[in-house]
């Protein structure tokens, strides 16, 4: 039997740029191993699997593969598969569309600028802090210099279903110069720190930009996302944690992909509200292409 297939861009300003996404309408129930086949195939950072229809508590069932694993929670599949839901699934356009991950529920919400572009929001899932690295330590695995890293910030793992390092920067020259080497790496993942390295410095390639960003992880050899919304998830955590503005709320635009030319935006809204941390993770998704997986 065919699947529905769409490719949007995620996080895109116009096509061809931001993060590539396959979506498939799951429609009879594939086997796991023929997901990770199709996944491979695609050959995105993530393809996402949706069934048809809403479950009884009003969600869309969703399951994220790289081309190596499957993983349970992951920003621009989140966003492009809540937009392929409400305008193919859904029975109508609604502004809140919820979608069941490994993770929970999460709902994806729309809202549209004063320039009238539409933007998917979702609210992320509660993150946790975890162990911290040394400069020292981190930096031969990334091809810098420990003085690359800034010293005032802590190189940290955190987690929400998936685990990332968070990696603070100092330039962007030092930025456009990190690698990362999974043999210089093995040491550090022997300790259980994961092969996702969200990079960031505060000088950007545009002015009216906040934040420059850089995502490498590990499958089948390292990759280069174009734009990560777990990262930038992270991030919003991240900065709230170890006060990197001092207001208690900020709102963020995160550039990422400039070095493999697929320049993208995030946008970030991060938060304290009774103690605890609100972050949410938004940007556009552009139409590419759909048809018939065969």
């Amino acid at each position: 039997m065919s699947h529905r297939l769409y490719l949007v861009d995620v996080f895109a300003e116009r096509p061809c740029t931001g993060n590539p996404l396959a979506v498939v309408i799951a429609s009879d129930g594939l086997a796991d191993d023929a997901m990770q086949q199709i996944a491979a195939e695609m050959n995105f950072s993530e393809t996402t699997f949706v069934a048809p229809t809403m479950e009884s508590d009003g969600g869309y069932r969703v399951r994220i593969f790289t081309p190596a694993r499957e993983i349970a929670f992951a920003g621009h599949p989140i966003l492009g598969t809540a937009w392929v839901v409400r305008l193919h699934l859904a029975r109508d356009v609604r502004p809140t569309v919820p979608l069941n991950l490994a993770v929970g529920q999460v709902p994806v919400m729309f809202e549209s600028s004063a320039d009238g572009a539409e933007a998917a929001w979702f609210l992320a899932p509660p993150m946790a802090l975890g162990a911290t690295c040394s400069r020292e330590r981190m930096a031969p695995a990334l091809g810098i210099s420990p003085e690359d890293i800034e010293a005032a910030l802590p190189v940290q793992q955190l987690s929400a279903g998936t685990s990332v390092m968070i990696v603070p920067l100092r330039s962007l020259d030092a930025l456009r110069r990190s690698r990362l080497d999974l043999g210089a790496y093995a040491g550090l993942m022997a300790e259980g720190f994961p092969p996702l390295v969200y990079l960031f410095c505060r000088e950007t390639h545009h002015a009216g930009n906040d934040l420059c960003a850089r995502f490498f992880f590990e499958a089948h050899g390292v990759r280069e996302d174009p734009a990560t919304g777990n990262g930038a998830a992270f991030l919003g955590a991240y900065l709230l944690e170890h006060r990197f503005f001092p207001e208690p709320a900020f709102s963020l635009r995160i550039e990422q992909g400039y070095e493999i030319r697929r320049p993208s935006l995030v946008l970030l809204r991060a938060r304290i509200v009774d103690g605890a941390f609100e972050v949410s993770v938004g940007g556009r998704v552009i139409p590419i292409a759909q048809g018939e997986l065969l």
